[in-house]
C-alpha cells in the first residue's frame, strides 16, 4: 500500500454529498489546448477533470481518497480529439466519476478545478511526463455555472538533483524488450557513501530500496534535500553502504520488481540484468551475503518477496508495514472464504483504511471507485493504482488483454476460479509448501516491523505469517517480527534506521569471517 501520514479527520459522508447537491447547480466545463501547447498535443487520451474539495492542494497531484476533503474526479477517453477545437463537459456528457453526483447536480462549494489529459503511453502514473493540464483555478459554484480552462502546463520529465555522490542507473532491459516486443528500459538512482572517492580499491555493500507504492528512482532527491540526513550521510559515523533506489513504475502501475503474466519479467530483469549492472558499474562486493533488500508498504512486501523468491541471491530483508503477505488477510478479506470484496457477512461495506484508533476512513468500495476513474478501461485493471497493480501481478492475462479481474469492479463479487491463480503470490502459503528447503536459505535473513493500528489492515497478515514461522522446524525459523501498539503504516520506518541495521549486519559477516 502507499506509505502516508494521516491526520485524524472524519470522513465527510456520501449522504450529506448527496443531500447537499443540488439540481440546479449544473456545471459546465470548455477545454481548450493552449497555443503553447499545441505542438505537444495527441490527439488520443483521457481526459480528467478535478473539482478538489482540499484548497490547500493541487488536484492532479491529490488522487488518494483515503482524506476528509474529497478530490472529485470525472474522466472519459477521447479519440481525434482536434488541437484548435474546445471540448464541453456537462451534464449530458458520459463520465466514469468518483461521486455519487454528476456535473448536472454539483454540490455548492468552492472547489479547486483542474484539467489533466492524460495522452503518454509510457507510464502508468496520470502524473507521466509530456501529459498536459491546466493551470489550478478556485470556483465557486452556487448556480448554473460555465468554466473555461485551458491547457497550458505540460508534466516535466523526471530529474535527479546533482550531486557528486549519486548517479543514474539505465540500462535496456532484453527481458522485459523481448516480452513486450519494444525496448523497455530499467532505471535507478545509486546514492555512494561518503568515502567512495577516498579509496578507489575499496568495496561495499548493497542496499537495495523498495519504494512504497508507485515510488520512482528520483525519491532520492527528497534524502538529499533533507539537512540532517545529508549532515548524518556524509558524517563520519555514517554507514558504508551503496544505496540503489529502484524504479516502481510498469505497465500497469507499481511493477512489485517481480515476474507476472501481465506486466513481464521484471523479476528475472531486476535480478538478472540490473542488479550485476549496478555492480559491474560499481565498487560493490558481489556476494550475495553483502547484498540486502528493504523497504516500507508495497516496498515492504516486495523487499520480502525478492528475499523469499531468490533467497540465495539475497543476505537479508527488512520489511516495514508490507502489503497482505497472507491472502487469507486480504486486508480485512479472507480471498479462500469471502465472496465478496466490498461487502463483509454481515452485509456491512467494508472500509479500506483507518485511524490509529480503529475510526474507518474510506471503504474499499469507494476506494475502487477512484481506480475505475483513473483506468482508461474505467475498471481499475489499468488504474495505475494499488488494486490495479496486485491484479497485474497476481491474475492471469485475461481474453481481453488486461490482467484477470480477481474482483467485479461494480459488485465487488470475487472470482475464485482467479484466486487460485493468485496463490503462487500468496507469501505464507509459498513457506508452508517450501520451508524443507526454502527454511535453510533464509535463516538470519528477515527482520519484519508491524504497527499494530496499520492504517490498512494489514497487521492480521503478518501476524499469521509470524504465527506459522514460529512453529516451523527443521529448521526453527528465525525470522524477527516487531509488532508495536498503537502505531499505523510505516511510522518506524526511516532510511536512517535501515542503514543502520545493515550496517550492524555486515560488521557481524566481516567479524566473523578468517
Amino acid at each position: 500500500m502507499k506509505s502516508i501520514t494521516f491526520a485524524v479527520v472524519a470522513v465527510l459522508a456520501t449522504a450529506t454529498q448527496i443531500c447537499s447537491a443540488g439540481s440546479d447547480h449544473v456545471v459546465s466545463v470548455s477545454v481548450s489546448v493552449g497555443a503553447e501547447m499545441e505542438d505537444k498535443f495527441v490527439s488520443n487520451g483521457r481526459l480528467f477533470l478535478f473539482l478538489n474539495e482540499n484548497l490547500e492542494k493541487e488536484p492532479r497531484k491529490d488522487l488518494w481518497p483515503v482524506t476528509p476533503k474529497r478530490n472529485n474526479i470525472f474522466a472519459t477517453n477521447i479519440t481525434g480529439w482536434n488541437k484548435g477545437d474546445s471540448r464541453t463537459f456537462g451534464a449530458d456528457t458520459e463520465l466514469q466519476a468518483t461521486t455519487p453526483w454528476t456535473l448536472a447536480n454539483v454540490p455548492e462549494g468552492t472547489y479547486k478545478l483542474q484539467v489533466l489529459w492524460d495522452q503518454d503511453i509510457e507510464e502508468s502514473q496520470i502524473n507521466a511526463p509530456g501529459n498536459l493540464y491546466s493551470t489550478v483555478q478556485a470556483v465557486e459554484i452556487s448556480g448554473k455555472t460555465l468554466l473555461k480552462v485551458s491547457l497550458d502546463q505540460q508534466v516535466p520529465a523526471h530529474k535527479l538533483v546533482e550531486h557528486d555522490h549519486l548517479k543514474l542507473m539505465e540500462i535496456e532491459s532484453q527481458f522485459l524488450s523481448e516480452w513486450w516486443d519494444r525496448t523497455m528500459k530499467l532505471k535507478a538512482s545509486v546514492l555512494l557513501p561518503s568515502s567512495y572517492y577516498d579509496d578507489p580499491t575499496r568495496v561495499y555493500p548493497l542496499r537495495i530500496n523498495i519504494s512504497g507504492y508507485g515510488g520512482r528512482y528520483t525519491r532520492v532527491n527528497y534524502l538529499l534535500e533533507n539537512e540532517k540526513f545529508t549532515d548524518w550521510w556524509f558524517g563520519e559515523d555514517a554507514p558504508q553502504v551503496i544505496n540503489v533506489f529502484l524504479d516502481s513504475d510498469g505497465p500497469f502501475g507499481d511493477n512489485y520488481q517481480l515476474d507476472s503474466e501481465n506486466s513481464g519479467p521484471y523479476g528475472t530483469a531486476l535480478v538478472e540484468e540490473l542488479i550485476p549492472a549496478i555492480e559491474r558499474s560499481f565498487r560493490t562486493k558481489e556476494d550475495p551475503n553483502y547484498r540486502y533488500v528493504d523497504g516500507c508498504s508495497t516496498g515492504g512486501w516486495v523487499s520480502l518477496a525478492l528475499q523469499i523468491f531468490y533467497p540465495e541471491q539475497f543476505g537479508g530483508a527488512w520489511s516495514f508495514s508490507p502489503d497482505s503477505v497472507s491472502f487469507d488477510h486480504y486486508q480485512l478479506v479472507d480471498l479462500y472464504k469471502d465472496d465478496n470484496l466490498f461487502v463483509n457477512e454481515w452485509g456491512n461495506l467494508r472500509p479500506v483504511a483507518r485511524d490509529i484508533y480503529g475510526d474507518p476512513m474510506v471503504t474499499v468500495k469507494d476506494f475502487i471507485r477512484y481506480e475505475n476513474v483513473l483506468g482508461s478501461s474505467n475498471t481499475y485493471l489499468n488504474s495505475g493504482f494499488q488494486f490495479g497493480a496486485h491484479t497485474a501481478l497476481y491474475s492471469p492475462k485475461g481474453e481481453d488483454g488486461l490482467p484477470a479481474p480477481m474482483f467485479d469492479p461494480n459488485t465487488g463479487a470475487i472470482n475464485k476460479q482467479v484466486v487460485e491463480a493468485w496463490k503462487k503470490y500468496d507469501l505464507k502459503l509459498h513457506l508452508e509448501e517450501n520451508w524443507s528447503t526454502l527454511g535453510p536459505k533464509l535463516q538470519g535473513k528477515i527482520y519484519v516491523w508491524m504497527g499494530d493500528m496499520d492504517h490498512f489492515y494489514l497487521n492480521p497478515a503478518t501476524r499469521s505469517m509470524s504465527e506459522f514461522l514460529a512453529k516451523t522446524s527443521e529448521p526453527q525459523s528465525d525470522a524477527e517480527f516487531v509488532f508495536d501498539a498503537m502505531e499505523g503504516h510505516c511510522t518506524k520506518f526511516s532510511n536512517m534506521k535501515v542503514l543502520g541495521m545493515i550496517q550492524d549486519k555486515v560488521d557481524k559477516l566481516e567479524a566473523a569471517s578468517p
